[in-house]
């Protein structure tokens, strides 16, 4: 359990090891995945990366949350991700324990909606749930079924629709055609 091992603010010397836990986590593919290009000139919201350190691993346990905006209205939200437990340090709570800890400093600075691309079941058991489809758009594929999202503030999802965007930046990429062949093209 987190508890036993302190979740604490990301360092500037833990690029190395998160990388390397990364890597170990989700292979050196993860790059080419949709939620990367919101991180491709973007930096992680202030306060809100995270490490658990264990002496055996170096790092048991990463999360970074990354600022966004959505559709035409520029909403704000975060992209919460990666998030990785090293392989000989999971099912102990470490991610849940990260995502809780992350979560509670995004709600205490006044951020009102995350969205993640990952497993349903798992983010489920912090509040997550699937994003109504057609309502937001990813710049790349990505499984409806992945792609949830947690308020942090009630209604924070009213009104929102659109493309999701880093902060700042020139539309990425307006995905093509209807939904239904987004979907058969990334098959």
């Amino acid at each position: 359990m987190c508890a036993a091992i302190a979740c604490q603010d990301t360092a500037p010397d833990d690029h190395a090891a998160i990388e390397h836990l990364l890597d170990l986590s989700f292979g050196s593919d993860r790059r080419s995945k949709t939620s990367y290009r919101l991180r491709e000139g973007n930096e992680p919201a202030p306060g809100l990366s995270l490490v658990v350190r264990d002496p055996g691993v170096r790092l048991a346990g990463t999360v970074s949350f990354w600022p966004l905006v959505i559709g035409a209205r520029q909403s704000p939200a975060l992209l919460l991700g990666p998030l990785a437990v090293h392989p000989d340090r999971q099912n102990l709570g470490i991610g849940i324990e990260l995502m809780r800890q992350g979560l509670a400093r995004a709600q205490a600075q006044g951020h009102r909606l995350v969205l993640l691309v990952g497993d349903e079941a798992y983010y489920a058991k912090v509040g997550f749930r699937r994003i109504p489809r057609g309502l937001i758009s990813l710049p790349g594929p990505v499984d409806p079924d992945r792609f949830l999202y947690l308020e942090l503030a009630t209604g924070a999802l009213m009104g929102v629709e659109g493309l999701v965007q880093v902060p700042g930046s020139a539309a990425l990429a307006v995905p093509q055609g209807t939904e239904a062949e987004q979907q058969r093209r990334e098959a």
